[in-house]
């Protein structure tokens, strides 16, 4: 077992491990994904029928609106719903693509992901927000990371120290909506800012 996810309950433990291995891959905040994952819920094999036609399909949810645009890559319903990483690789994928180019602040861009319609998207935004302040909080204790926003920025060590003062029942993430996020420290989701994972301990190291 990796020993980042120890402190996790099983059923999640791949959640977890496909959302940060997709933020890595496609350079997304990893608590971003991580709090679109949660949110969305999806299961394997999972549609879900939308108001206006489309369904929402998989582990990520991932609305079949884009289907047009993966079938040029050879890329089917199926896949999406398959089991596995490869529906988070894809989600990552449109996250990247909401954040680096759709207007608004980086929350609003990425929940998009769910709507362009701001009274969709305004909800969404929030509890995206409170989630991924929650996984920031979790991915601070066992990960370097570094503040996307600022260019120059050192690496955070992992605070072992708060590790250690977690039990495994409070230090794992929420499951459900109704649960009690985790922190680690008091914070404002509005002025948090998105971590990425470095796999650079280096002091001089750079976002990328």
């Amino acid at each position: 077992m990796l020993p980042f996810i120890a402190d996790l309950p099983p059923q999640i433990q791949e959640r977890v491990v496909c959302s940060i291995s997709a933020a890595a891959k496609y350079e997304v905040p990893a608590n971003i994904v991580l709090a679109v994952a949660e949110k969305e819920g999806g299961k394997p094999g999972q549609w879900v029928r939308n108001t206006n036609g489309t369904h929402d399909v998989g582990p990520m949810q991932f609305n079949t609106a884009y289907l047009a645009e993966l079938n040029r890559y050879g890329i089917t319903a199926n896949d999406v719903a398959a089991a596995g990483c490869y529906s988070f690789d894809l989600a990552a994928w449109r996250l990247r693509g909401h954040i680096r180019n759709d207007k608004g602040d980086i929350w609003t861009r990425a929940a998009n992901y769910h709507s362009r319609t701001p009274q969709y998207n305004t909800v969404y935004r929030a509890d995206l927000m409170r989630r991924a302040l929650k996984w920031a909080n979790w991915l601070e204790t066992h990960f370097v990371t570094l503040d996307v926003t600022k260019a120059g920025a050192s690496p955070s060590q992992p605070t072992a120290a708060a590790v250690a003062q977690q039990s495994p029942a409070k230090a794992a993430p929420a499951a459900v909506p109704a649960a009690k996020p985790v922190t680690v420290q008091a914070a404002a989701p509005a002025a948090y800012v998105p971590r990425q994972i470095s796999f650079n301990t280096h002091l001089d190291a750079q976002p990328r």
